[in-house]
């Protein structure tokens, strides 16, 4: 073989050689970018958590839908204090054969109670009025706010209508003990209805036997007559009996 023809050999191989080289890069390129492609933009199957979980990606974390630290607690010292308070009263009806007031849930819901107000000084006119219409109860409602006992909670009177008694429009109650500034997280409910009853006789009230008033008899009336009166007690004062005279 001539030294021309081993030069053409030789030079056919290296151009052989080379371009398989090239083609594996390329193609190797290709696939990375393929890859990458798959990874930013993918479809569906992409970007579902078990193709990541394959690739050894972790899932995007999401924003957790726990409550508070401060809401958990605020909640579980309510729960407890009401729950307490509640099995106390439960004792003593079932002790005494005529309690003063009875207490009962609301739709089974910790944090609305009815109370029932059976006993009246028997020597004041409400007491005479409730004899005379034979009316065996005073019915209250009662709603415990998030951060009770830190706050108080909002009391009205559901029937019968009383006049006078510092009750108001919708049944609102004008007592301080049951306003912000005048609340305090150790008074109890036990507490909260003795100081409404001596409330209601020192106020002088009675049984309304006509309506002076046509508005709605509801609780949304009461909570704004109740919001009015702590404005204005606030700006002048309060009158309502101390707790410790009840």
């Amino acid at each position: 073989m001539s030294s021309r023809s081993k030069e053409k050999i030789t030079s056919a191989i290296r151009k052989f050689f080379k371009g398989s080289s090239e083609k594996t890069e390329k193609t190797g390129e290709t696939n990375n970018n393929n890859g990458a492609k798959a990874n930013n933009i993918g479809g569906p199957s992409a970007a579902s958590p078990a193709r990541r979980l394959r690739r050894g990606v972790s899932p995007a974390p999401t924003p957790s839908s726990k409550p508070s630290g401060k809401h958990v607690t605020e909640s579980t010292i309510r729960a407890r204090r009401l729950m307490k308070e509640y099995k106390e009263i439960q004792k003593i009806q079932f002790r005494s054969q005529k309690p003063i007031f009875t207490v009962d849930l609301v739709n089974d819901n910790l944090y609305e109670w009815n109370a029932r107000l059976h006993v009246i000084d028997p020597d004041s006119p409400l007491a005479e009025d409730m004899v005379e219409l034979n009316i065996p109860h005073i019915l209250l409602h009662l709603v415990f706010p998030e951060n009770f006992p830190f706050a108080p909670p909002f009391m009205r009177v559901v029937e019968p209508r009383i006049e006078k008694g510092f009750v108001m429009e919708g049944g609102a109650i004008c007592m301080e003990l049951l306003t912000p500034r005048g609340w305090a997280s150790a008074y109890t409910v036990e507490a909260v209805l003795m100081q409404f009853a001596a409330s209601l006789v020192k106020g002088q009230g009675r049984v309304a036997r006509k309506p002076k008033t046509a508005k709605e008899f509801s609780k949304r009336s009461a909570e704004e007559a109740f919001k009015s009166l702590v404005k204005t007690h606030e700006k002048y004062g309060w009158v309502t009996p101390a707790l410790a005279d009840g």
